[in-house]
């Protein structure tokens, strides 16, 4: 619809691991010393969105209404599935290791309209208008507690269906105050997007914004936790420039996802474990139609303070492989959920 296939953004942010600057990791393992954290090419790809294309289908969208703005994703999605060879060859990869080797065009088209039905659906989203959808909520009750507490806790998720269908838990709950969510993003990315969205949403439904590489970002963090604010950031990308030890304290791991080694970064973890908060993981799966599920469940608590190194890297790592396996999980259950859309494995390194 309007975020091209060649560089998708989902959420507020095209989202990545964080840099955890104070974070140990002395204690890293040689694997991930040694991982290469190509993965972080994304970034590098220029966006594709045209500010003109934005603004007339986010008019579309607010004139004629969902059921005939839906209509014009048809044309959109086939011509990328015919004229973005470098998307389509990932997206084939992907759902050849989601779904097996039946996977054909068709599937590319259900992942890419389901790609640009979400972004058309967060024009509605930030507009309020969650009377269009349906949308169910489970696991909330665990954050929302954790929230009340006034300790906060870290979402973490991945580019998986929608983040704006997360608004729905605030309609749904009983203490909407206690769900206020900052993103951790990386600002350079999909900044068109970003832009036309901040533009039509209504005052309060964008989320909170916490930059990262920016000075001051570790403490604006802190305080929003601390006053029982909720982190959220999507952790299935690295960021460019990792694999220079001066640049980001987190480590890029290989771990085995849909049958075969790719780079995650366990910044997030870090970062959640120096901060001594739990961690809970969440989704926004666009399930067809009108329908989203939104999900949390409780991935790590690491809330504890560690005095043990060895023992905080292997809570660490637990972590992110628990994050790795529910994100896979995730990934065969809503094979066309995932929106990643370069060359995640490496196999044209």
């Amino acid at each position: 619809m309007s975020a091209a296939p060649g560089h998708p953004s989902n959420g507020p942010n095209a989202g990545s691991a964080p840099k955890a600057p104070e974070a140990p990791a002395a204690d890293a393992s040689p694997e991930a010393r040694t991982a290469k954290p190509s993965s972080a090419d994304w970034a590098r790809m220029p966006e594709r969105s045209n500010m003109v294309a934005l603004k007339v289908a986010c008019w579309i969208a607010l004139t004629c209404g969902r059921p005939i703005s839906r209509l014009v994703l048809h044309p959109v999605c086939l011509y990328f599935l015919l004229f973005s060879p470098g998307p389509r060859k990932n997206i084939k990869r992907y759902l050849f290791r989601a779904i097996g080797p039946k996977a054909g065009w068709a599937d590319g088209y259900k992942l890419l309209h389901a790609f640009a039905s979400t972004v058309l659906d967060r024009i509605y989203f930030l507009r309020g208008r969650m009377d269009l959808f349906d949308v169910e909520v489970r696991g909330a009750v665990p954050v929302e507690a954790e929230a009340a507490s006034g300790r906060g806790a870290f979402l973490i998720g991945a580019h998986v269906g929608s983040f704006e269908a997360m608004g729905a838990c605030k309609s749904q709950s009983p203490r909407p105050e206690n769900l206020r969510i900052a993103m951790l993003m990386y600002p350079d990315n999909a900044r068109q997007i970003n832009a036309a969205l901040d533009a039509i949403a209504l005052p309060g439904l964008r989320p909170h914004i916490v930059a990262l590489g920016r000075p001051h970002s570790m403490l604006a963090l802190r305080d929003w936790l601390d006053t029982g604010g909720l982190a959220g950031l999507l952790a299935d990308r690295t960021l460019p420039g990792s694999e220079d030890a001066g640049q980001q304290r987190g480590n890029s791991i290989q771990i085995d996802f849909l049958g075969h080694p790719a780079v995650f970064n366990d910044g997030p973890f870090r970062l959640a474990a120096l901060l001594r908060r739990k961690v809970f993981f969440m989704a926004g799966l666009y399930v067809g139609g009108a329908r989203y599920d939104v999900l949390f469940e409780p991935l790590a608590d690491l809330s504890e303070r560690i005095s043990d190194p060895a023992e905080r890297e292997r809570r660490i790592r637990a972590a992110l492989e628990s994050y790795v396996a529910r994100l896979e999980a995730l990934c065969r259950a809503y094979p066309y959920n995932w929106f990643n859309f370069h060359d995640y494995w490496l196999e044209d390194a």
